[in-house]
């Protein structure tokens, strides 16, 4: 436990002294503020009369009330937080094979397999942290666009909703780190999470969605009437994805060459 807590530690050391992390929550901030602009115009056309196009745009978010912005903030985290959280996943994974310090790593005096689950909750808690920001600042910009249908029971309702969106969506980055490490590098992980994004884009558009599991987070996020759109089918394929990018990941640094 003590190798474990130190390597824990020594991973969240990285996280915090990089500009890569700053820089990506610098980056997700643009998608809180979108969705406050697309507030702002559904409340008020009239602003932007003559810009028609941004404006059918926003009716894509619906109505300018609290129900419609949390969901809004639900498909933010379930589609960008493929890419995002895919990112930090391959940067905590991969970097190690882009600075050359993964035979450092590799030279400790404990198991692999701590370095890894070190790595893999350093990355849950990152991003986490990442999607709580981000949500954090949707509502206080909400509270200043002073939108309506403000409720205790629709902001429970919503943040269930967000949870369960950003752990499923978490989840689903192991492969990445799998990725990261059998690639050697960035190149490999971030190809697969552009692939996984577009292609589950294509799955839901032909209804095969919640078989797909990169495009279940994004079908549960627009459920805001408090039906579940989540079989249990959906929950054991996204199970199985997450377990066999971990089993992978651990595989690769127990068994596999490293040079």
């Amino acid at each position: 436990m003590s190798y474990f807590l130190t390597a824990l530690q020594a991973e969240g050391l990285k996280i915090c002294k990089s500009k890569v992390i700053w820089i990506t929550a610098a980056a997700f901030t643009i998608a809180p503020l979108m969705a406050g602009f697309f507030m702002v115009v559904l409340k008020s056309p009239e602003l932007l009369k003559s810009s028609g196009l941004l404006e059918a745009k926003a009716q894509f978010a619906g109505e300018a009330n609290w129900p419609s912005y949390i969901s809004l903030h639900a498909q933010i985290i379930a589609v960008g937080g493929i890419l995002i959280f895919g990112f930090v996943t391959s940067w905590i994974f991969g970097r190690e094979y882009a600075d050359h310090t993964v035979k450092d790593l590799l030279a400790l005096p404990y198991s692999r397999a701590v370095i890894v689950m070190a790595k893999f909750i350093a990355a849950f808690l990152t991003n986490t942290i990442l999607s709580t920001y981000v949500v954090t600042l949707g509502f206080f910009i909400g509270w200043i666009i002073g939108l309506t249908q403000w409720s205790s029971t629709i902001v429970t309702h919503g943040l269930y909703i967000l949870v369960v969106v950003t752990i499923l969506t978490i989840a689903l980055c192991t492969p990445v780190a799998f990725f990261a490490s059998y690639g050697g590098g960035y190149l490999a992980p971030l190809g697969f999470v552009i692939f996984t994004l577009v292609l589950s884009q294509i799955v839901a558009i032909a209804g095969f969605g919640e078989y797909f599991p990169w495009a279940v987070p994004a079908l549960y996020s627009g459920v805001t009437a408090g039906e579940s759109a989540l079989g249990w089918g959906s929950l054991l394929i996204i199970f199985i994805t997450s377990l066999l990018g971990v089993l992978s990941t651990l595989y690769w640094w127990l068994l596999a060459d490293q040079h």
